[in-house]
């Protein structure tokens, strides 16, 4: 079930969803690493999404 986006008096950015397809071994990889940064670092499941995207942008120059 995908995350609601959060009421506008929280001052919480608008979140929108990005649907991704990728191969089974990726979608994997990906789970395990958000698994060990949610667990070991202490982000949340969205600040890790939240940095995959900006370092994408960033590294594109987009």
């Amino acid at each position: 079930m995908p995350d609601s986006p959060p009421p506008p008096e929280t001052g919480l950015p608008e979140l929108a969803e990005l649907k991704l397809l990728v191969a089974a071994d990726l979608h994997r990889a990906f789970q395990r690493c958000l698994w060990i940064r949610v667990n070991e670092a202490g982000q949340t499941p969205l600040q890790v999404m939240d940095e995959v995207v900006r370092d994408f942008l960033k590294k594109h120059g987009c």
